[in-house]
């Protein structure tokens, strides 16, 4: 059976100090029809609630944003209004991770040759 060939999408928003923050939401389409219609909740197109910085661009490892570098860059550590903020303004960006197929059992049990 095939694993990790999940559709993953996030929302960049590059800031005015120079970083970038990211959240993960559950799709393209589910943050457009949040920006047409507000009114849906957000827990419908955020899939989890961390606010990550990506240490080497946006494919980089992904680090916690600090209360600090929150603050600094939206004037609060409200993290609803920064994940709205980020939402409404950021870059979507999905991709698609590759199918991996790994060998379940390299002795095959009394199947390998001996």
């Amino acid at each position: 059976m095939a694993r990790g060939n999940a559709a993953q999408s996030q929302v960049f928003y590059k800031g005015s100090s120079g970083d970038v923050f990211t959240v993960f939401v559950e799709s393209e389409e589910a943050v457009k029809k949040w920006k047409e219609d507000s009114s849906i909740p957000l827990a419908e197109v955020v899939a989890g609630w961390k606010i990550l910085i990506p240490e080497h661009g946006k494919q980089g490892i992904l680090n916690t944003a600090s209360k600090s570098q929150l603050e600094n860059e939206f004037g609060t550590t409200n993290e609803d209004d920064i994940v709205k903020k980020i939402i409404q303004q950021g870059e979507v960006q999905s991709s698609e991770n590759g199918e991996r197929q790994g060998s379940t059992n390299d002795s095959k049990g009394s199947l390998a040759g001996h």
